[in-house]
């Protein structure tokens, strides 16, 4: 008797076992979903600042470089550099800084610094996702700063907001 629950113990672990292992689960924390059997590839063209407001020399290339970094970090796609699958172009349309709060003594307390980014995006194997949309981001900062000690800083957290959303807009089909 005791051998049949010593074999039925046996018998039931294999069986676990086997069913644990012949059944898997994967999960993508990217949050993109790309059928890569049928997009490959991403290409980007330059985003020019063109704001009629300030104009911050680093601001484009630091834009370009973390927008093409998102894709190729959270992504499997091939950087090519023209006729992708998948097509980004833009600029950046509008960067300034205006003030937002008065104090008790007449003054601007806040200021909030924006940037605004147009984006074409093409989806050359579902035209059906194509766009064309403006992304935009700001920061609020406090007004007896100069803008120069905190623009660095305010300008690395806006762009990478703005990134964020045109990679979940063109990639992440939430």
């Amino acid at each position: 008797m005791a051998w049949i629950k010593n074999l039925t113990k046996v018998v039931l672990f294999l069986g676990v076992t086997v069913l644990l292992i012949s059944c898997s689960i994967s999960y993508s924390f990217n949050g993109s979903s790309i059928d890569y059997t049928k997009i490959k590839t991403i290409s980007f063209e330059n985003f020019p600042n063109r704001s009629s407001g300030f104009v911050w020399g680093p601001m484009e290339s630091m834009f370009n470089t973390a927008l093409q970094d998102i894709y190729m970090q959270q992504t499997r796609l091939q950087q090519v550099q023209r006729g992708g699958d998948l097509h980004l172009r833009g600029e950046i349309t509008n960067y300034d800084a205006i003030n937002k709060g008065v104090g008790a003594d007449g003054y601007s307390s806040m200021a909030e610094l924006r940037m605004t980014v147009r984006v074409e995006f093409t989806n050359s194997v579902n035209h059906k996702e194509d766009f064309k949309r403006q992304f935009q981001a700001s920061r609020e900062y406090n007004s007896s700063q100069q803008l120069s000690a905190v623009q660095e800083e305010l300008v690395t957290q806006i762009i990478k907001e703005i990134v964020d959303q045109i990679f979940n807009a063109t990639v992440a089909n939430w």
